[in-house]
């Protein structure tokens, strides 16, 4: 007696057991669950897959060196953070947001990379040039700790190249966000968490200060962002730091305002709603 021995009577009693795995075997490859054949590929993946080498020379020590850079189009955007930090799936890619050379150690933003003033060559070879060790020659992905090297080096060139305050809030802005990534991967109650939460409040604490200046001072864009979207992030960055009234004035700005978009409108309720709870936590 078999398994389909009683279907004889169905005139299907010539199907044999063996048949019917074998049948059933053959429908799961031709309908692969979408999800389950999505996760297997994921699992697939690596960081390195996304990544490649760009050569770069450096406009300070003359030298050619590469920095790696992440594949167009290939990472997905998953969602933001309050201030905007976007997040992907798989991998981080803002970890490759700096170009820095290997040999002088001369680092900024992608957007900031290019010509400098002799002026600037001559103060970042004598602070920072004439210093430098070198950068470790890395084979596969950036870790935390190596994007995090690399963007706070790139924060000290903007100081000593005498940037705009808009690049030097930008690049501490986009620092605080590298630590951000490193932290969320962290136990919240470890000490190492705790060093990062502080460092990355100290560049949130930079960026704002340094939006501050910029918005009297520069026209916009800014960062390559226009009045209401550096208003907004301007907004989260006081709320974080708990400067309320600041915070919702900002906002206030940002609701107010024509030229807001309806998107960036509806982020600015949102993150109004949480300014009000956090006001309302810290009056308790």
């Amino acid at each position: 007696m078999g398994l389909f021995s009683d279907m004889e009577k169905l005139g299907l009693g010539h199907y044999s057991e063996a048949e019917i795995i074998e049948k059933n075997k053959n429908m799961r490859n031709a309908n692969v669950d979408p999800d389950v054949e999505q996760a297997a590929k994921q699992l697939e993946r690596k960081e390195e897959d996304y990544i490649f080498d760009k050569k770069y020379t450096c406009p300070v020590c003359d030298l050619g060196f590469t920095s790696k850079c992440v594949k167009s189009g290939k990472i997905k955007l998953s969602g933001h953070d309050t201030d905007l930090r976007p997040t992907y799936e798989f991998m981080d890619p803002l970890k490759y947001d700096v170009v820095a050379c290997a040999y002088c150690g001369y680092s900024s933003l992608t957007r900031y990379y290019g010509r400098l003033s002799m002026r600037q060559i001559k103060e970042l070879k004598m602070s920072i040039g004439n210093k430098f060790r070198g950068l470790p020659d890395i084979e596969g992905a950036y870790t935390y700790d190596d994007a995090i090297t690399r963007h706070k080096l790139a924060v000290l060139c903007s100081v000593v190249k005498g940037a705009k305050n808009g690049e030097r809030a930008y690049t501490c802005l986009k620092t605080s966000w590298i630590l951000r990534g490193k932290r969320l991967t962290l136990d919240e109650n470890s000490a190492e968490y705790k060093e990062i939460l502080k460092d990355e409040i100290d560049c949130i604490k930079n960026a704002y200060e340094g939006f501050v200046l910029a918005i009297s001072n520069e026209p916009f864009p800014i960062a390559g962002m226009d009045e209401s979207t550096l208003k907004y992030i301007m907004a989260d960055l006081a709320r974080k730091l708990k400067k309320y009234e600041e915070s919702a004035k900002l906002l206030a700005s940002v609701l107010t305002s024509k030229a807001t978009n309806h998107r960036l409108k509806d982020a600015a309720l949102e993150l109004k709603e949480l300014l009000k709870k956090d006001v309302a936590s810290d009056r308790r």
